[in-house]
């Protein structure tokens, strides 16, 4: 035993072949926290005194490689000086380049996911050895920075700029085929293998087939172009990139930039080059945000996995409705393994839900994420049903028919009479009561909500809506399936619109009310888009329906009439009126037709200010920061209302439930992680400004006291 510690230990073979082991204790994964890093060091130290070893291998005693860094705990070094910052990203780069200097061969033996961190890990390693199904990557794009510990410097120099950029800005996590297509590993074997292929990998250097001095040169000296090579590469880069982060994310177009420099140098400037442009964006706000987000989901996954681990897994589930919603959910759960009835009481319904679920299947086939055995087999799983026949052998079912109360009750209730007395019934509406649903059922201890989003197979929310007498186990049960559908489920409290939807209403009355001053929705859309949101108000109210949108509103405006009514019809209203449904019959705000791959194309529609002329009572001009503040004020403040009823349990609740469920743009962090960066106090005064147009934009009591006393959602 050459090293033991709490997180890895280092061994000698008889073969004089060492292997350094990571186990991080107490954890189901390995990460590297300060106690890793700090062993990591030691064990290094201690190797480079071996006089005998051969070769090292670098391994994992658990399913995965390494994860990353602790993100909770790096968040501190964050908030260091710049110096202090740069001083720590020295200490892990001198570890780094340690292990790449070692006097004998080295070997990253990947059996299990190695990402950030990990991955960099991988590339101080002069060879690496992947498992078949292990996936490698630099995910750090995603939280607002760049891989500060040596990605930016190795990488290019392993697998060619092109490919460095592409991974690095992406931040994907690569699988094996992938990764020894690009030059990220030097093979690709089964799992059982991985440490076999290393040693015979370690061997073949030891006996001088391979030269590890010529890869270790190649990669210490600065990569070679000519200025004209360099600038076409870069260029034609950063376009690209460029198109896709978009102004509000930095860190991928602050990556080409430091590789862009680094490439030219010895490893040791690019690694000082690499550390100073990291500094830089780890402290901006997008990163905070992101680091935030990431936190918060960490949170969310973790409360759904307590309740879940009480609950007994949904082995056969069936949904009520066919057609696009139904075979969404149909599609997704046997998709991810769970088998499902779907029942209608219409032959052309089902083959419409059937249809949809097998175009689904059909494309993951077409991206080469599923074999065409594995789609037959999922689409197999789905059991198509006129009557309630099969339905005493199901846990859970997913009631999906049209939004109406009345025949929500009805369908409800005739289920509750075919399924056993211990299963769960669960209703995907948007706006309607759990409570005021339940009424219609014996068991309503086994009744909860279960909103799935538009479309499907895409949203990752599923809102789990507890009513008044929802039991713990209902809940925890439809929690359970959400998670085994893929999905990540937040609990709320009953109430109209329950989160997502309640504070989505507020932000399309701040647009009616924008429309009503003769606005130009066109306009907005821009605005709001430029802003960060996926698309614009109008835009998004076409995606919804205005049908379901004019229903919507109808319910909302009975639940808080004090800030959700409107007088005199609006511009949702007429539309209605008028049948422009959006996406649904090809005509809303904009006209839809279809492109080349079937999509709806949005189209300006010349008719359509003519036709909302009679809704508009005056005639005013905004700013686009007046858009803005129009818009997001009310969102801002009915999510604050959420949290302060007790809708939703926690902030970090309520900001990755608008994340995820109406793509409140990442890079604010959320809703509540917005105002705490704006601060309340400046939050209120700026409200302060439109409280001429009613109660929507009035801060809580709350709100106010927390900005006198300039407290915060999030703690720091």
């Amino acid at each position: 035993m050459i090293y033991e510690g709490q997180a890895l230990k280092v061994t000698k073979e008889a073969d004089g072949v060492a292997m350094l082991t990571l186990d991080l204790a107490g954890d189901s994964v390995n990460k590297f926290n300060t106690l890793t890093l700090k062993e990591l060091a030691e064990a290094v130290e201690l190797l480079k005194l071996e006089s005998d070893v051969k070769g090292l291998i670098i391994g994992s005693a658990k399913d995965v490689f390494v994860v990353g860094a602790d993100i909770s705990e790096f968040l501190t070094w964050f908030k260091l000086s710049d110096e202090a910052l740069a001083d720590k990203l020295r200490e892990v780069h001198s570890v780094f380049s340690d292990i790449s200097n070692l006097p004998f061969p080295t070997v990253a033996a990947i059996n299990g996911i190695a990402l950030g961190g990990g991955m960099e890990l991988c590339l101080a390693c002069d060879y690496r050895v992947m498992a078949e199904k292990a996936k490698i990557g630099l995910p750090e794009t995603q939280l607002g920075i760049y891989p500060g510990w040596g990605g930016t410097v190795r990488l290019p120099r392993i697998i060619g700029v092109d490919n460095a950029c592409e991974w690095i800005c992406g931040g994907a996590q690569k699988r094996s085929a992938d990764a020894l297509k690009d030059g990220a590993v030097d093979a690709v074997v089964p799992l059982e293998k991985v440490l076999q292929s290393a040693r015979h990998l370690l061997q073949q250097v030891i006996d001088g087939k391979l030269d590890v001095m010529a890869r270790r040169e190649e990669l210490r000296a600065p990569m070679h172009f000519s200025p004209i090579e360099k600038m076409m590469v870069f260029e034609s880069v950063r376009g690209v990139v460029g198109a896709k982060a978009g102004k509000h994310y930095p860190a991928p177009m602050a990556a080409i930039k430091a590789m862009e420099k680094n490439v030219s140098q010895s490893i040791e400037k690019a690694c000082e080059t690499e550390i100073k442009g990291f500094i830089k964006v780890a402290k901006t706000d997008v990163a905070r945000s992101l680091v935030n987000l990431f936190l918060n989901d960490q949170y969310i996954k973790k409360l759904s996995g307590t309740l879940s681990k009480s609950a007994e897994p949904v082995k056969q589930a069936a949904v009520l409705g066919a057609g696009i919603m139904g075979g969404g959910v149909a599609y997704q759960s046997a998709s991810k393994g769970t088998p499902i009835l779907m029942k209608d009481i219409r032959p052309e319904a089902l083959d419409l839900g059937l249809s949809e679920a097998s175009k689904l299947f059909g494309k993951q086939v077409e991206r080469g994420r599923l074999t065409a055995e594995k789609a037959m087999q999922g689409l197999n799983s789905i059991v198509p049903a006129l009557s309630y026949g099969e339905f005493k052998s199901v846990d859970l079912v997913v009631e999906a028919v049209v939004e109406n109360v009345n025949v929500k009750k009805s369908v409800l209730a005739e289920t509750e009479d075919h399924i056993r007395d211990d299963a769960i019934l669960a209703s995907n509406t948007s706006t309607i009561s759990i409570t005021e649903l339940s009424k219609a059922l014996k068991r309503p201890e086994n009744f909860c909500g279960m909103h799935f989003f538009n479309p499907v197979h895409r949203m990752p929310l599923v809102e789990v809506i507890r009513g008044e007498k929802s039991s713990d186990k209902a809940v925890a049960q439809t929690v359970a399936y959400a998670q085994a559908m893929g999905k990540t489920p937040i609990v709320v409290n009953d109430c109209p619109g329950f989160l997502v939807n309640r504070v989505l209403f507020p932000y399309f009355a701040g647009f009616s009310l924008m429309m009503k001053e003769g606005a130009d929705f066109q306009q907005i859309d821009k605005v709001m888009e430029r802003f960060g949101w996926p698309m614009g108000p109008a835009y998004l109210i076409d995606v919804v329906g205005t049908d379901t949108a004019f229903h919507a509103d109808r319910v909302m405006a009975e639940g808080f009439p004090d800030r959700m009514t409107h007088e005199g019809k609006n511009a949702v209203d007429k539309l209605y009126e008028l049948e422009r449904f959006g996406q649904k019959n090809g005509k809303g705000f904009y006209r839809y037709e279809q492109d080349r791959k079937g999509k709806p194309k949005k189209i300006y529609d010349e008719e359509v200010s003519a036709l909302l002329a009679e809704t508009v009572d005056s005639h005013n001009e905004q700013s686009d920061d007046e858009i803005v503040a129009r818009m997001m004020i009310p969102l801002c403040i009915e999510t604050v209302r959420c949290v302060e009823e007790g809708i939703v349990g926690s902030p970090a609740e309520a900001d990755m439930g608008l994340i995820y469920g109406i793509g409140f743009p990442p890079y604010l962090g959320g809703a509540l992680h917005y105002l705490d960066q704006m601060g309340l106090k400046a939050f209120c005064e700026l409200a302060d400004q439109f409280s001429h147009l009613g109660k929507l934009y009035e801060p809580t009591a709350r709100m106010r006291d927390m900005a006198k006393n300039n407290e915060t959602y999030f703690k720091a």
